[in-house]
This record gives structure tokens, sequence and C-alpha cells, in this order.
């Protein structure tokens, strides 16, 4: 505020310099606008033919001029004088009270009162800012508002004042024209785009309206309400998107015209700079996310499937555009990009476990030497998986001899569970029923293994 009183304490040594004009400069001047005034008029009639609206606007600012000079002439130095003193004085007092307002709001702010009536700002649940850093934003804004409204007084001030002086009368005409210039041309382009802008806010409307009627149809395909033979439902939300991007796609490309500069150089080199970077800085990204469409499509697993990637057992807990992440059962979170996955075999043990299927077969193996009976091996083999929870009695679980080697036999036993989640559970379970068979069926497990040892004489 003292700064803003120390910019107008020096404008009124310039605005007394400037008002040092004889009287009979300025009379000469209003004999002289008095006599031009005719003669422009009927310059300005005899063009009317060509372009009316333009001479009757130079005609009335032409009145204008004329009416405000010999106002102002028949006027005293000392009365100009002593009015433009009094237009600063209202207008310093007038500043004084917006800042002093502007002040009072914020102290109610910065008190206890304001925090509590201000929340924090939240997105989709997320807390983005706290009630003090809402209230300090606010803060800012009131700041610049404060400065824009004081700078507007001052400009629309300062031409009138200076108005009131002959020498400084040219001034006050160029500081009006900085101000009045900027705002015309700024209305007259928005009138101007009005057309444009309905066209623009037509198409937007349109494509919202067919969006909503694709993400009915999407909704209905993931319910299963509505079938097509061939779409899957989990096909539904991504073919959605797709259709979403790409139909935005093209509006964009239909509204472009009627973007207001768009037909500027400036404006195309800027589109042709983002994506130029666009295209050289996302190029693995842009693989991902091609890559994730093709797994979409692909449907080698859906969330919540238990699979194998690569050396990585887990079941899948996220799947987006770009990557998948797995969660093992040591509650490791592994993420794999979409182009890792698309190059990679891909072992999906949900699939054998759906309810048109018997169930994901599990296998061990066991070996004994051949002075044990294979049919006994067998039996306990059968018994320890039909013990074992989570394991399907129908299929009978089965029994593989997979080798026949110098000293020993090899025995896979083989069952059916669709508790993929609980697989590690039924493995320990499995084991111990094994162990525990052959101890009641009194068979040593402990397999013999030989070895050749060459000794140099």
């Amino acid at each position: 505020m003292r700064n803003l009183l120390f910019i107008f304490l020096l404008s009124l040594p310039f605005v007394f310099i400037s008002a040092q004009d004889s009287g009979e400069s300025e009379s000469d001047t209003t004999v002289q606008i008095t006599e031009n005034v005719p003669e422009s008029a009927e310059t300005v009639s005899e063009s009317a033919d060509t372009d009316a609206v333009t001479s009757a606007s130079w005609i009335k600012t032409v009145r204008f001029e004329y009416m405000w000079s010999e106002s102002i002439g028949k006027l005293s130095f000392l009365q100009r004088l002593g009015i433009a003193l009094a237009i600063i004085a209202v207008q310093i007092l007038v500043i004084w009270l917006i800042w002093f307002l502007f002040k009072r709001i914020n102290n109610k702010l910065e008190n206890n009162a304001g925090k509590d009536k201000i929340k924090p700002l939240y997105f989709h649940k997320y807390k983005v800012l706290s009630s003090n850093q809402v209230i300090e934003v606010i803060e800012v804004f009131l700041r610049i508002f404060k400065y824009i409204v004081t700078a507007i007084i001052l400009l629309l001030t300062i031409p009138f004042v200076f108005s009131f002086f002959h020498t400084t009368k040219n001034f006050a005409t160029m500081l009006l024209g900085y101000i009045l210039s900027p705002i015309r041309d700024i209305v007259i382009g928005v009138v101007m785009y009005i057309p444009n802008l309905i066209k623009v806010i037509i198409f937007v409307i349109v494509t919202r309206y067919i969006l909503k009627g694709l993400k009915y149809f999407a909704n209905q395909l993931e319910k299963g309400k509505l079938k097509f033979s061939g779409f899957y439902p989990d096909w539904a939300a991504p073919t959605y998107r797709i259709l979403q991007v790409l139909l935005w796609a093209f509006t964009v490309a239909i509204i472009y015209p009627y973007l207001p500069g768009s037909d500027s150089r400036a404006f195309q080199g800027v589109s042709v700079f983002v994506g130029i970077i666009f295209s050289l800085g996302s190029t693995s990204a842009i693989g991902n996310l091609v890559a994730g469409l093709v797994i979409t499509y692909m449907r080698p697993f859906k969330i919540g499937d238990r699979v194998k990637i690569i050396d990585t057992t887990g079941f899948v807990v996220e799947k987006n555009h770009m990557v998948v992440r797995v969660k093992t059962h040591k509650n490791e979170y592994v993420t794999f990009p979409n182009l890792t996955i698309l190059n990679s075999n891909i072992v999906n043990y949900n699939t054998s476990s759906d309810e048109d299927e018997e169930g994901l077969i599990i296998y061990t193996e066991v070996t004994f030497g051949y002075s044990t009976p294979w049919q006994t091996v067998h039996d306990v083999l059968i018994n320890a998986a039909l013990a074992t929870d989570y394991v399907q009695k129908k299929p009978k679980p089965f029994v593989l001899q997979t080798k026949l080697d110098d000293f020993y036999a090899c025995y896979q036993i083989n069952c059916y569970t669709k508790d993929v989640s609980k697989i590690p559970s039924i493995y320990t379970m499995l084991y111990e029923n094994i162990q525990n068979g052959f101890k009641e069926s009194g068979i040593d497990m402990t397999s013999a293994h030989y070895r050749v040892i060459y000794k140099e004489k």
C-alpha cells in the first residue's frame, strides 16, 4: 500500500508540470476543435455511402471529444487542478478500502473459523490438498485478484486525470487505447467465435451421447445379459475403452479447424513439436500398450487366476494397459511389462479348474527298490491322495510309473483338485499322508544309491 501511495505522489508533479499551459493554448485548441467539427462532420457525411457504420461511430467520437473539450475549457486552471487532486484523493481512498477488505478476508481465512469451514480437497477418495494448503491457494488467488483490481482502477483513473490538461491529453488518449483496444479485440474475437463454439459444443454433446450408448451395451455384455457369438464378457470393458479413445480422436479431428488459432503457424508448430516428443519418448510405452490390447483379446488369464510367468508363480492382482502384477504365495508383488508377457510362456492353473473341467492335476514322485511290490506302492499312494483335503474323489487318483532305474522304480501319484488357491497346502498334506501311509505299511522310503569309485594303482 505504501508503494502505491508513493506512485501516486510521484504522479502529482507530472500533473503540475503538464498543467503549465497558457489559457490561450487551450482556448485555441477549443476553437480549433470547434472549427474542425463541422468540417469533419461533412467529410464523414460525404463518405457515409461507402461505410455507414464506421462513419457514424467516428462522428459520435468527434462530437464527444468536442463536448468534453468545450466543457473542460470553461473551467479555470485551478478548478481543473482541484478536480484532478480530488479524483486522486478519492482514488487513494478507494484503493485503501479495497486493500483493507482483502486484508480482513485473509485474516478470517487464517483464523480457526476459516480452517473449520474449509475442508480438504479430495479427488476420487485421494487427498489432493489439506485444509491449510487450500487456504494458501485461496490467499494466492485473492492476492492476485487484489492487484488486478488495483491495476484496473489505476489505468482507468490516470488517463481521466490527464485529460484535464492540454499537454497530457494525448497521453491520456494513448493510455485509454492501451486499455480499450485489447478489450475490444477480445470482445470482438469472442463474439465472432460464437458460431464455431456452437459447432464444437454440438460435436462434443453428440460424442458424449454416443459414448453413453456404447457404455450401456458394454455393461450388458459384461454382465452376460447381452451375448454375441465369439465375444467374451471380459472383452466388453477394453473394447469400450478402445472405441472411446477412437471416437474422441475422431471428434478432435473434426473440431480442430474450429478451434481458435488453429490455422496459425504457432499453433501448428506446437502441435507438431508435441507429436514428435510424444512419438520419440513413448516408443516402449506404445509397445506395452499394444501388447496389453493383444493380451486382452488372447485371454491367457484374468484377475485372480493362478499363473506361472517365466519363473514366477502367483495370482494376478492387476492387469492394465501397461503392466501385469502377480502376487506370489509369499506375498511378493512382481510386475511384468506387457511386452515381456507377450514374449513369454504363460501357465494358467485356473483354466483346468473350471466347472466343465475335471480339475487341475497335481503330482509328486517317489522311488522304491524292486524288492517292494509295486501293487503295494500304488495302494499306499492312492489312499494317501484320497485322504488329502481338497482332492477330488472323482476322477479317482492314479499312479504312473515314470522310470525304471538300475536300482529302483519311480512312481508318480496324480490327483485332481479345483481349489487352485490352496495348492501349497494340498501338497503339504499330500506329502504328510504319503509318509504316514508307508510308515504304517512298514515300508522304508529310503532308496539305495550307488556310485563307482575308481582307484589308481
